[in-house]
């Protein structure tokens, strides 16, 4: 696609930003708000819905950075072809769809010289769990041991292979995830006790029709007839499993770290702490206090710098995206960690701001990620993905 001299940025935009995502959306806001305060005039924004239809344009020397398009309803349905934004069926042709649009996208952006921040490849990575679990492992990256891990990782068509897959790797507690999902939609924490006898946390609700949907209630499963019942209507869009590993207790609550990479450096952390084994914040986590966790933790022998390393091996499978959420979980003893996942748009976490000496201190996610991009600019020439092969 040449530069199309008819999209020139309006009047008042930053000829050298671009954001696609969903406008008046709050990470769209957050960022074109880091934009402003650091002195630019507004980013041009481009729509998903533009990506998808083909209407999306670019022009020499912009920089072009992708944000999530989940959270439009008609781009949900474009993607997934599904009218209700709650069900959680789809995810494959969610995938397939979201990811021939961001291919076309990053073809547009490399046509017209302009210069992406988000790599088609690692992104195809990033948003299927067992091909990211696969790069990490085989990366040396410390992570739950999985028996569906990487390209050649076995298919998983309902609830008899889950059992057998998890008896064959030794788990007992294993969490059992749709293979495109996020923000722990179609997630479920097994644990077996027996012949015959299970238990699944998950905020998945089934209906009577045995149509799947999103809560924002952690429901408890004890039937294995019930638990078989959503495996089954989730495995068509796929699955992968993995240890569930005990975490480090804070406050009496369960937690894990989120911490956020921007151009190879981690720059922030959060705390996240729950009673369920699910620490997202929607489904009742809740932010703890760093310094809690940074005391018990050296209480411990153990160090917070060593997370944070760890962090920045898991993004540095990913160089050629600009910045990454890493989800780090503490053994007990908060010594060993290891990592549960990584998130392409995973710096959502508004009023935190950067980790002293980080290189972003004072400074929120985003701010963080437009004072990283001349240190991205070296990146990008001196490394190279470790998981093109994949794509």
């Amino acid at each position: 696609m040449t530069p199309d001299p008819s999209n020139a940025p309006p009047a008042g935009a930053d000829p050298r930003l671009v954001v696609v995502g969903v406008p008046g959306n709050r990470r769209v806001s957050l960022f074109q708000d880091a934009v402003r305060a650091a002195g630019l005039a507004p980013a041009r924004e481009v729509t998903w819905r533009d990506v998808l239809n083909g209407r999306a344009r670019f022009t020499a020397g912009e920089t072009v950075r992708l944000d999530s398009p989940g959270e439009d309803p008609e781009v949900d349905r474009l993607l997934r072809d599904l009218d209700d934004p709650t069900r959680v069926e789809g995810t494959a042709r969610w995938y397939e769809r979201f990811m021939a649009a961001a291919r076309d996208l990053g073809r547009a952006v490399s046509a017209a010289g302009a210069d992406p921040l988000d790599d088609p490849g690692e992104l195809a990575v990033l948003f299927d769990k067992r091909l990211c679990h696969g790069v990490l492992d085989a990366a040396g990256v410390r992570v739950p041991v999985s028996p569906t891990s990487g390209s050649e990782g076995p298919a998983v068509s309902g609830w008899d292979d889950v059992r057998a897959l998890m008896a064959g790797a030794g788990l007992r507690r294993a969490f059992v995830k749709i293979a495109h999902g996020s923000s722990a939609s179609g997630v479920l924490a097994i644990e077996r006790a027996g012949p015959g006898r299970v238990r699944a946390l998950t905020s998945v609700e089934r209906d009577g029709a045995g149509c799947l949907f999103n809560s924002l209630r952690v429901r408890d499963y004890t039937s294995e007839r019930d638990v078989a019942a959503i495996i089954d209507t989730l495995a068509p869009d796929g699955l992968h499993i993995e240890q569930w590993v005990p975490k480090g207790v804070l406050d009496g609550r369960s937690a894990d770290l989120r911490v956020v990479v921007v151009a190879g450096r981690a720059t922030h952390v959060v705390v996240r702490t729950s009673r369920s084994p699910m620490t997202n914040l929607h489904l009742g986590g809740k932010r703890g206090d760093l310094d809690a966790a940074r005391a018990v933790i050296e209480a411990s022998g153990g160090s917070l710098s060593t997370a944070l390393a760890l962090g920045e091996a898991a993004a540095g499978c990913f160089p050629l995206t600009h910045c990454v959420g890493v989800d780090l979980l503490p053994a007990p003893s908060w010594r060993r960690y290891a990592v549960g996942e990584v998130n392409a748009f995973g710096d959502l976490l508004p009023g935190l701001t950067g980790l002293p000496g980080g290189g972003a201190e004072g400074l929120d996610t985003y701010a963080a990620q437009l004072a990283a991009l001349p240190r991205r600019a070296t990146r990008r020439t001196t490394e190279e993905p470790v998981c093109g092969h994949l794509t």
